[in-house]
């Protein structure tokens, strides 16, 4: 990973927009400890920090080509970029480094803006031609790597995060509130939706093309299940076992090339462990691809039995002889971090478990450690959460009955296009945040809520089969923006740190959509067909291992360990200041946790105090207006 900047405007080129390119970059040089680049060309101006992995003397960016009419900087990695190499090299195109991100002008050579289609990867580039004075922006398909954008007068202003765009002197700052409405009601930010009012993000296999026709973005891919309607009949019996061991043998085999092309790098590699089916298989298919190499591994561990997972991690990593680095992850840590956590994340959070992902990226950095394999996306992708068993057993639903159930409803036509049920009863939820809310804000609380924002693309959804539409959901609302996002772009490349994801290579990604609903949960077993598939690869014992999602202390927690400075955070005082929230309903949620009365579930419930207090920490550390 890398990080870029940079600002556009159609038929402008000046000194000043080159120096303020190279102040955004300078943001970002946790992202980039490695080397820096600027260039002016025409009517854009870049900026450039490297984290270098492949030709660690000559990958340097920005790329110009040879006749000086095109220039890209790329913040990513391009796993199939040997391929595309070889293509292009057949066709005339010349190269003067082995760097991946290298092809991307020979592509845009051959394919225009339809580049991205030939692309496996994860990344953000930029990509400007002075002779049709077009600039390109483009993120890869999952949503890996960030890349963000704002328009001020008729400039263009955009970079890897939010920060490098706040950098420019015309960019204000304000919050979003549709974008904290969102925090309290999903897993976390959609995009194109930020905490910035007037920020945005690139969407997931979305590009953007600015021109003399003005700024336009378009989806180049999006997940794609097949109508319910289409789907072959109902598998039962043998005939169920046979097509669960050939989809099984068909997954191993596609996240065996995707392991091995994601450990191509001329610096060392490692892996997560967690300590669940993911992230063990990831594991083992790197110890098959380097026998006899002790891969170095990293897991955080925690004092509190209620989220440690080191005896299951500990097993994994002697099996796999990896040399195993454990982080340990206590009360003071959070205290410690979770300011530097904020700056990182640009987003307030519901759970603290971001700080382990802050602590455990600072450990790999100091092994000398540069990029780690992770197991994220198997759960989205082949049916890893509870919510799939309730699905598959009909046991999803509203609770609501009458006039709330046909709110609810509507809602649901609103936010999804469709009517469905994820995770919440949302109207219900919305009353509870009308009570959290400051007075101004809960009395305009329907002008920014989430139950009335379109969150996704509604054809992805209608005619779907329920697992299929929560896959496509999770996909969205919790993978792309949150786990990849804050979670793990942002907390990894704080201490420049690549994480890499074969789950979510382009073809695996591709085969779990044709999966059958029914071989999901098939036996009532999660992931069952990555159960099939990991079956000789990891220990027995993993293998039957319930899920057990990566948790973290929560405000209850802290509340009952007496931490002082958590206290402070959401303190009458601290809210009444800020003016987002109601100090006397903050003040009684405290309460109640305190005295035992309710206890936040780290994957159950919203720790709404939780996003209270790191968004305290945001306004701070961003310097955003007070309403109070």
């Amino acid at each position: 990973m890398c990080g870029i900047a940079g600002v556009f405007s159609v038929g402008v080129s000046t000194a000043e927009r080159s120096s303020i390119a190279r102040d955004m970059a300078a943001e970002l040089i946790h992202r980039g400890p490695d080397d820096a680049g600027s260039i002016s060309l025409g009517s854009v101006a870049l900026g450039f920090r490297r984290l270098a992995f492949n030709d660690l003397t000559n990958g340097n960016q920005p790329y110009l080509s040879p006749d000086g009419e095109i220039v890209s900087v790329c913040n990513g990695e391009i796993f199939n970029h040997r391929e595309i190499r070889s293509s292009l090299a057949g066709r005339g195109h010349r190269f003067r480094t082995t760097c991946d991100t290298e092809v991307l002008i020979p592509l845009y050579r051959e394919y225009g803006t339809e580049l991205t289609a030939h692309l496996d990867g994860q990344f953000g580039f930029a990509l400007y031609d002075s002779v049709a004075d077009r600039l390109l922006l483009a993120r890869d398909h999952a949503g890996i790597v960030p890349l963000f954008y704002t328009v001020v007068g008729d400039e263009l202003i955009f970079g890897s995060e939010v920060k490098a765009i706040l950098r420019h002197p015309s960019v204000a700052r304000r919050v979003d509130l549709r974008g904290l409405d969102q925090i309290l009601s999903l897993p976390g930010l959609v995009s194109p939706r930020t905490m910035f009012e007037g920020i945005h993000s690139l969407r997931p296999g979305e590009r953007l093309i600015a021109d003399r026709s003005g700024i336009r973005t378009e989806r180049y891919w999006d997940l794609d299940y097949p109508q319910q309607a289409d789907a072959a009949p109902r598998l039962e019996g043998q005939a169920a076992d046979d097509a669960l061991e050939a989809h099984a043998e068909r997954a191993a085999g596609l996240l065996e090339s995707a392991v091995e092309s994601r450990l191509l790098a001329d610096v060392p590699v490692g892996m997560y462990l967690s300590g669940g089916l993911d992230s063990s298989m990831i594991g083992a298919l790197m110890a098959r691809a380097r026998p006899g190499h002790a891969w170095p591994s990293f897991s955080a561990v925690f004092p509190d039995r209620d989220f440690d997972e080191g005896e299951a991690q500990r097993l994994v990593a002697g099996k796999l002889g990896t040399a195993h680095h454990e982080v340990p992850v206590r009360d003071s840590e959070l205290a410690d971090w979770l300011h530097t956590m904020v700056r990182h994340a640009e987003c307030p959070v519901r759970e603290s478990y971001n700080v382990c992902s802050l602590l455990l990226s600072r450990t790999v950095r100091n092994s000398d450690t540069r990029a780690v394999l992770s197991g994220e996306g198997a759960d989205e992708l082949f049916g890893g959460y509870p919510g799939y068993r309730f699905d598959a057993a009909g046991l999803s639903g509203s609770r609501t009955r009458g006039l709330d159930a046909h709110l609810e409803r509507e809602a649901s036509l609103r936010m999804w296009g469709t009517q469905l049920f994820y995770e919440n009863d949302h109207i219900a939820a919305q009353e509870f945040r009308r009570e959290l809310y400051s007075d101004d804000l809960s009395d305009s609380l329907d002008s920014f809520s989430v139950t009335g924002q379109r969150l996704v693309d509604p054809e992805r959804l209608i005619g779907r089969h329920p697992l299929h539409q929560r896959s496509y959901l999770d996909f969205h609302l919790r993978l792309a923006d949150h786990l990849l996002g804050d979670h793990g772009d942002r907390m990894a490349l704080a201490h420049g740190v690549e994480l890499r994801f074969p789950f979510l290579a382009r073809d695996v990604v591709d085969f779990a959509t044709t999966v059958p609903p029914e071989l999901m949960l098939y036996g009532a077993q999660e992931k069952a067909v990555l159960r099939r598939a990991a079956a000789g690869l990891v220990p027995a014992e993993i293998l039957s291992r319930p899920k057990y999602g990566f948790r973290a202390q929560t405000s209850s927690h802290l509340l009952a360990a007496g931490a002082d400075w958590f206290e402070e955070l959401i303190a009458p005082s601290t809210v009444r200041r800020q003016g987002y929230f109601n100090p006397a309903a903050v003040s009684e949620l405290a309460r109640r946790q305190r005295e035992g009365r309710h206890r936040v579930h780290a994957h159950l419930d919203t720790d709404y105090l939780m996003v209270i207090a790191t968004f305290a920490l945001f306004v701070e550390e961003f310097e955003l207006p007070c309403l109070g």
